[in-house]
């Protein structure tokens, strides 16, 4: 537009939230291909279990890295877009490997024997609450662990969603805090 001159700050804003979510993506779909390619087939089903256990804590570290990134973050609203871009597909395939791995060493565990896509499906469905009722856990072990999905999908919705904005609104206030300081110099 005639007159109007272009704002350097916004355009690198707009190029970092590009990047961020370029990246973000790259890693869930590098996640998803992992999932596919990993050879699975000679783990068990308690490797499941303990398995699932380890991926927990490693989902608590990488959002408590994330967070920590976010708190010192020029862009926090761009850091929690690529945290949750890749926090959330970790979370969905860490169930999905479980179920997959219960599911081959124990096939009357679920109502059907479950392929990979079939374990990905049943996790998106329960993480979602949607829970078609086409896939279900009948053994204790796995109702366990669907259960503990339950949850813990209501921890990650509602705990993880709002520690991560208020990271962003904490960053912001301190960017805020940080150029009224310099202003006043």
């Amino acid at each position: 537009m005639v007159g109007m001159e272009e704002d350097p700050a916004a355009e690198r804003a707009w190029v970092h939230i590009a990047v961020s979510a370029l990246g973000a993506v790259v890693t869930a779909a590098v996640l998803v291909a992992l999932y596919y390619l990993l050879p699975l087939d000679d783990l068990s089903g308690a490797s499941a279990v303990s398995g699932l256990i380890v991926g927990i804590v490693v989902f608590v570290a990488l959002i408590s890295w994330q967070v920590w990134r976010i708190l010192r973050s020029d862009h926090p609203g761009s850091r929690a877009l690529e945290g949750l871009f890749v926090a959330v597909p970790l979370f969905i395939l860490l169930f999905a490997t479980a179920y997959y791995l219960m599911g081959r060493a124990e096939p009357k565990d679920f109502t059907e024997a479950l392929s990979r896509t079939d374990a990905l499906y049943f996790a998106v469905t329960i993480f979602s609450t949607v829970g078609f009722g086409d896939i279900s856990p009948k053994g204790e072990t796995a109702r366990l662990v669907v259960a503990g999905q339950m949850i813990l999908d209501l921890i990650v919705l509602g705990v993880g969603i709002k520690v991560i904005l208020g990271a962003v609104q904490r960053s912001k206030a301190r960017s805020a805090d940080l150029a009224e300081d310099d202003d006043n110099r």
